[in-house]
């Protein structure tokens, strides 16, 4: 008996793609700006594609495969290409090495995610999710190009370089970040969390580009520190003992 494919959310997926593919060849154009903001609407399809299929039980192995599939080109090779094409062009060989290195651990992140899915639930992600680390690149992008400050060409291609190759690590470490899974938008939650999204909704319509950017930057160093406090943590009550 032939087995079908669910279609509402892998219509998301192919949304994902759409724009990835899009950010692409507007990268080679040289139209950034059109190229972030691609990417940018292919990570909120990513995050609905899977809403959408919880919601609607229609989850299978073939919409996690699709779901890798489109993730690698929007959130690893469109990155890759945009901040090549920005700003590391110059370094010649090391700059395309450095988008390489982001797209190569992109997909071993990708990967490990599958393995990781198919033996059952964890709370929160094992490195770095890689639709955040496209964020940080492509909302670096939108900061830069909002700011009414001159940034030397040279110091920008250093921060990008530097933010790829650490974004290329956090993403095949063992550091956790939050999933956010708990967060159920079809339940009842107290008058307060609506007043603080009404209030993220003005920020980030206010400025949108810094917005982003910090949002980004926020959340790809949240991991490291709360490793950095839970290992304190765990070596305070250690130290105590052995006074004791």
């Amino acid at each position: 008996m032939k087995k079908g494919v669910y279609l509402f959310p892998n219509m998301f997926t192919t949304g994902n793609l759409f724009l990835g593919f899009y950010s692409i060849v507007a990268s080679l154009k040289g139209r950034f700006d059109l190229a972030v903001w691609a990417i940018i609407g292919a990570i909120f399809f990513d995050m609905l594609d899977g809403k959408v299929a919880r919601l609607m039980k229609a989850t299978s192995s073939f919409g996690v495969q699709y779901d890798s599939l489109a993730d690698l080109v929007s959130f690893g090779v469109a990155p890759g290409l945009l901040a090549y094409n920005w700003i590391l062009a110059p370094m010649g060989r090391v700059g395309w090495l450095i988008a390489f290195l982001f797209l190569t651990c992109g997909a071993l992140r990708l990967a490990r995610f599958n393995v990781q899915a198919g033996g059952g639930g964890k709370k929160d992600f094992q490195g770095l999710p890689i639709p955040a680390a496209a964020a940080a690149v492509a909302t670096t992008h939108l900061f830069v190009s909002s700011i009414h400050l001159y940034l030397p060409p040279r110091l920008i291609m250093a921060w990008m370089a530097v933010l790829m190759v650490a974004l290329a690590f956090l993403m095949v470490s063992n550091v956790e970040y939050k999933a956010f899974k708990e967060i159920d938008p079809a339940r009842r939650h107290p008058f307060g969390v609506l007043f603080l999204v009404v209030i993220l909704i003005f920020i980030l319509a206010a400025e949108p580009h810094v917005t982003f950017f910090s949002f980004a930057m926020i959340y790809v160093f949240s991991g490291p520190t709360l490793r950095i406090f839970a290992s304190k943590k765990v070596r305070v009550p250690a130290e105590e003992e052995a006074e004791v």
